[in-house]
């Protein structure tokens, strides 16, 4: 009995993290707009995104004493884990150059599909439940992000948002499924993930060329760079970490479609931006399908 009602606040543990995951995400706009309005390049701005939220990380562990070390042995997977979380984040915005983002924020909500994929590959079969929530909650994302009539498509920009989708799924499955990390903190876990995408964006930045705090001129800018660094990336990673974990990386990518919701409320509310009758149904759609999910799991297939 007791061990049943412990499955059941892992579950809802997870759940309300993953919504944490994707809420806290789709605040990117909030705090990355006015940035490259100041005319902060992409680079920049991502190489102190992932260093500040590194930085205030590690001391908030500092001051709990949480362990710091890992094994030799888990060293080359974080890594491995912030390198594919930090590639999401690259390949996506080099994607703009190429695709509308409307497009580019369709072919990322491709993970769901690659994620469940990927356990299928593994042996690991989402119930049906699960599979038409995916459907759904991709048919919501179509009606919200679909690009206008006459958009510039070109192929590499559809190859780096896929790519994106990719690095991303790829994170989940791993931080759910790897017995080489298990006992790994989320913490910590995070902390190398932030690590390396920090020290990734500043050799990319380096051999760019140009200079490191280019755009960042005023107090404002260094306060849109510290609200980027905490709530789209460390709380974001660290529920996400928590999220795959305690009801795994298909459901969690589910979850992940309030990303987009967020980032369209924020648009309308805080920047004007427009919401049509088609978007709101896109709306609709994808909460009616996250609600079906966790009113109708299906079969218990990651715990």
């Amino acid at each position: 009995m007791a061990q049943g009602v412990d499955i059941k606040k892992r579950r809802l543990a997870g759940y309300l993290a993953g919504f944490i995951a994707g809420v806290s995400y789709g605040t990117n706009p909030l705090f990355a707009k006015p940035l490259l309005e100041s005319g902060v390049p992409v680079l920049v701005m991502l190489l102190f995104r992932y260093g500040i939220s590194a930085a205030i990380l590690a001391i908030w562990m500092l001051a709990k004493r949480e362990q710091f070390r890992v094994k030799g042995n888990e060293i080359a997977l974080l890594v491995l884990l912030g390198i594919l979380f930090a590639c999401s984040s690259l390949f996506l915005f080099f994607s703009y150059e190429f695709i509308p983002s409307g497009l580019a924020t369709t072919l990322v909500y491709l993970y769901p599909v690659f994620v469940a994929l990927i356990m299928v590959f593994l042996r690991f079969y989402p119930s049906w439940q699960t599979w038409l929530s995916i459907i759904a909650t991709f048919g919501g994302i179509l009606l919200l992000s679909s690009p206008s009539t006459g958009a510039s498509i070109r192929i590499p920009g559809i190859i780096l948002a896929v790519a994106s989708a990719l690095s991303y799924a790829f994170y989940l499955v791993i931080v759910n499924r790897s017995k080489r990390i298990k006992n790994v903190s989320e913490h910590t876990l995070t902390l190398y993930a932030l690590l390396t995408g920090a020290f990734l964006f500043a050799a990319i930045r380096t051999l760019q060329g140009g200079s490191i705090t280019e755009g960042i001129n005023t107090a404002s800018d260094w306060g849109n760079l510290i609200g980027l660094a905490i709530v789209p990336t460390m709380i974001s990673l660290l529920t996400l970490a928590v999220s795959s974990r305690y009801i795994g990386p298909t459901k969690t990518s589910i979850l992940g479609v309030f990303e987009p919701l967020t980032a369209i409320l924020i648009g309308t509310l805080l920047f004007g931006e427009p919401l049509t009758m088609k978007m709101g149904i896109g709306v609709a759609v994808c909460i009616s399908a996250v609600a079906f999910m966790v009113l109708r799991p299906g079969r218990k297939v990651y715990e």
